[in-house]
């Protein structure tokens, strides 16, 4: 069911006087997102007709934009995904690893973003797998996926990342599955948080003297000499915050759970609760207050500017795989490990309603909701106006 309100809506009102008012300062990528989110799902797009075989029941069908950043184009892809990740779960149990970055971190990278994201990744995988292959913890290679999200529960920036880990390792000669030595505890948060901490300020400090980032703003000093390690100077001192959730249960309770986070956007349609010219409401929760529900109102534009502080570049990738779980390597290793598990590889299936929405739009049947019968396309909608380019 369509929700009563979407962020489409809030765009279509207040995007055009928003970028007249930020035209200097709107970046490319900006503006072609808002365009397919207001577009999304519309005549504009163009679309079809289906009709019914039985009841001769017609409905329109509109296209949807496919943008990442589009709450309405996420579930068939998080559907498709999830399905493909089906087949590499192993029976173990799986632990949620964090690593977030203090909010002086967070400034800089909304002004670097492919660089700093990109930081981020590399020193959190570092991090897991050097001391994963520490003999003192567990002495093996690790696997595990990473997702990145920018966002905190009130749409400010917020850059961490959320890591899904098997409980164990493969251990060096490939010749047994090494698991955590205690069911409820992965790895020390302490001794990750430190290593996270250095490895994260050596590159961003690198890639400073480079010449890789820019400042602007009041950042613009730090583009300066020696400036940027004055400031991150206090940082080595502070504590950064990485913390592991206790283990999941069975394999389909994983992949649940997993669903929860690879495809989100920054706010989903469903926590929106009202919009006018003066204001949008949208709910939100308080996790430093037991997890408390409470309503946030923003002025429209500066909804508009905080949903646009999620933005990713162009080809950044947002889900990425390391260790024995690496594109190139995951599915020999994974072969290794189940032989050594004695357990059996788990059936691919494909879920229900998992196929994309472009494909079952063009391809598949629906079912009529009058009599149950067979709707096929009888017609095609042209486009209003060109395809936003949403790559």
């Amino acid at each position: 069911m369509r929700p009563a309100l979407e962020v489409a809506d809030i765009f279509r009102r207040h995007g055009p006087a928003y970028r007249r008012t930020h035209d200097g300062h709107l970046g490319r990528g900006e503006r072609r997102v808002m365009a397919a989110i207001a577009l999304c799902r519309t005549a504009a797009l163009g679309g079809h007709v289906e009709t019914c075989d039985d009841c001769a029941l017609s409905r329109v069908a509109y296209n949807s934009c496919r943008n990442r950043h589009c709450p309405k184009c996420q579930g068939a892809t998080r559907d498709r995904w999830l399905t493909d990740r089906q087949a590499d779960l192993l029976p173990v149990p799986y632990f949620h690893v964090v690593f977030t970055v203090p909010a002086e971190i967070a400034a800089i990278a909304y002004q670097n973003k492919r660089q700093l994201y990109a930081i981020l990744f590399e020193a959190a995988a570092e991090t897991l797998k050097t001391i994963a292959a520490d003999p003192r913890h567990l002495g093996g290679e690790l696997g595990f996926l990473a997702i990145l999200h920018t966002w905190g529960q009130t749409l400010t920036h917020h850059p961490h990342l959320h890591c899904l880990v098997p409980g164990g390792v493969l251990a060096a000669d490939g010749g047994r599955w090494i698991a955590c030595r205690r069911r409820r505890f992965f790895l020390p948060v302490r001794v990750l948080s430190r290593l996270f901490r250095r490895l994260f300020l050596e590159r961003l400090q690198a890639a400073q003297t480079a010449g890789g980032l820019r400042f602007f703003g009041a950042l613009e000093p730090l583009g300066d000499g020696n400036a940027l390690a004055r400031a991150l100077r206090p940082l080595r001192k502070k504590r950064w915050v990485v913390y592991a959730k206790p283990p999941l249960g069975s394999p389909e309770r994983v992949l649940a759970y997993l669903g929860r986070y690879t495809h989100r956007v920054a706010i989903a349609n469903s926590r929106l609760v009202s919009a006018d010219d003066t204001g949008v409401t949208f709910r939100w929760r308080d996790y430093r207050h037991g997890n408390a529900p409470r309503s946030m109102t923003l002025a429209p534009h500066e909804f508009i500017r905080r949903f646009l502080l999620h933005c990713l570049p162009d080809g950044f990738h947002r889900i990425r795989h390391y260790g024995f779980l690496a594109n190139g390597i995951r599915r020999a290793r994974l072969a290794v490990i189940r032989r050594l598990l004695a357990d059996a590889p788990p059936q691919r299936r494909r879920a229900e309603g998992s196929q994309s929405g472009h494909q079952r739009d063009r391809f598949d049947p629906s079912v009529c909701p009058c009599c149950g019968g067979i709707l096929r396309i009888t017609a095609r909608l042209p486009r209003a106006r060109a395809w936003p380019d949403t790559s």
